[in-house]
């Protein structure tokens, strides 16, 4: 169903000519509803996702695809029950063309339901749901998830940590959907080619003290594997070490992405995680998206800048396809999938049967180096191993993959604990 089109006011229109826009006088304009924490534990990553986006708007002079963007940022504070409060005042009260961001997993799912409801593109860029790209994609067609899902980045660092030698893993993850995910798809990965998950712990999200669950931790491994968010990223690791436990980390991408690692202290150097996204990824594309965005905002762009640097420019592209005009949301997502987009972190296309993408993911250890011509030594997530064109169900047939239940809590079941 395509929205009615909005017509610039002539006022508008002479202004953004006077600041330099190039702009006819009757350029349509595009309303974008962006969700992102601006107050809370996630207020960093939140801060990271608006300035990805903000930046590939100034780079092009507030101008997508020929329309012109109206940016309504609401702060959903990283809790689902605000984001659909703020998704419905976005819909209702500011008439937004369509809906991009938020954080959470549980957010994903909760917001999912309120686009079909509304009729109403839903972009997540760092809010995703494995379920929402396997057995609920028909429920929702209106739902597109450009950044990944969850499990995709960990079904190949599983084989990965096979591939090391690695046989026995404990792991310690957030008790949430996105924990579950991560850690289903690590799981899988790694006892398909032969390892053993020996041991699970949960910890509720937000915790700060790890001292109640490091002792518990097997001694008996050869790696733990982890998954942590916002602040929890800076300090297990720091914890871990600071006990005395020396046992080699896999991490999920989020507790080692580079919104935490400027914080981080040497006690994660030889750490390894995995993500679709590294800002030591050495190519052209990425060396300069680095370089603009440290000069613009002062810091190494995270996960969470880059999803949403790119999530615009898949707007860009996808709306110049309809020349400035939003085509509704089904054929918007339509158009979005005959575009290979050239990311910083590589090339992505939307596989149309899940809207999810395909992407490389890359196997990424912390290294203290210098990058890209700056002159300190600085921790980044140096890529070891990339594996390419990776979907959400990776080398698996999808029949089979969807017959199994989706990840949770209880499965895969910890069929080696001990």
């Amino acid at each position: 169903m395509s929205r009615p089109i909005r017509v610039l006011p002539l006022l508008c229109v002479v202004a953004a000519s006077a600041s330099g826009t190039s702009m006819l006088a009757n350029a349509q304009e595009l309303k974008i509803g962006f969700l992102a924490p601006r107050t809370g534990i996630f207020t960093q990553l939140g801060t990271d996702m608006v300035n990805g986006f903000q930046m590939y708007l100034d780079e092009h002079n507030g101008v997508l695809g020929g329309a012109k963007v109206t940016f309504i940022v609401e702060d959903d504070q990283g809790k689902p029950d605000v984001d659909v409060a703020k998704a419905k005042k976005l819909i209702l009260q500011d008439k937004v063309d369509m809906l991009v961001g938020a954080v959470l997993a549980s957010s994903a799912y909760a917001l999912a339901p309120v686009s079909t409801a509304e009729k109403m593109l839903y972009m997540g860029t760092v809010s995703t749901a494995d379920d929402l790209a396997q057995r609920q994609v028909d429920k929702y067609p209106y739902l597109v998830l450009a950044g990944w899902v969850p499990s995709q980045p960990n079904h190949p660092l599983g084989q990965w940590a096979c591939d090391q030698g690695y046989k026995r893993v404990a792991a310690i993850a957030a008790d949430y959907a996105f924990g579950y995910e991560q850690l289903g798809g690590f799981q899988k990965g790694f006892e398909d080619c032969g390892g053993k998950i020996v041991q699970k712990i949960w910890v509720p999200i937000g915790t700060k003290d790890f001292g109640p669950y490091i002792p518990t931790l097997k001694s008996d491994i050869d790696a733990i594997f982890t998954l942590m968010v916002g602040p929890m990223s800076l300090q297990f690791p720091k914890q871990l070490r600071a006990a005395g436990n020396r046992t080699p980390i896999i991490g999920g991408g989020t507790s080692y992405d580079e919104f935490a690692l400027p914080f981080m202290g040497d006690e994660v150097i030889g750490d390894v995680s995995a993500l679709q996204y590294s800002a030591a990824l050495q190519t052209p594309a990425n060396e300069a998206f680095v370089k603009k965005y440290r000069a613009k905002y002062g810091k190494v762009p995270s996960y969470y800048s880059e999803v949403n640097y790119s999530a615009a420019k898949w707007i860009d592209l996808t709306l110049a396809k309809h020349k400035g005009a939003y085509p509704g949301p089904v054929e918007f997502i339509r158009s979005m999938a005959t575009i290979e987009l050239d990311a910083p972190r590589g090339p992505v296309r939307l596989d149309l049967s899940t809207k999810s993408p395909i992407q490389n993911i890359y196997i990424k250890k912390v290294e203290k180096k210098r990058m890209f011509g700056y002159e300190s030594d600085e921790l980044w997530n140096t890529v070891v191993k990339t594996y390419p064109a990776v979907g959400t169900f990776w080398s698996y047939d999808k029949a089979k993959f969807l017959a199994q239940p989706v990840y949770s809590r209880d499965f895969p079941p910890c069929q080696y604990c001990e």
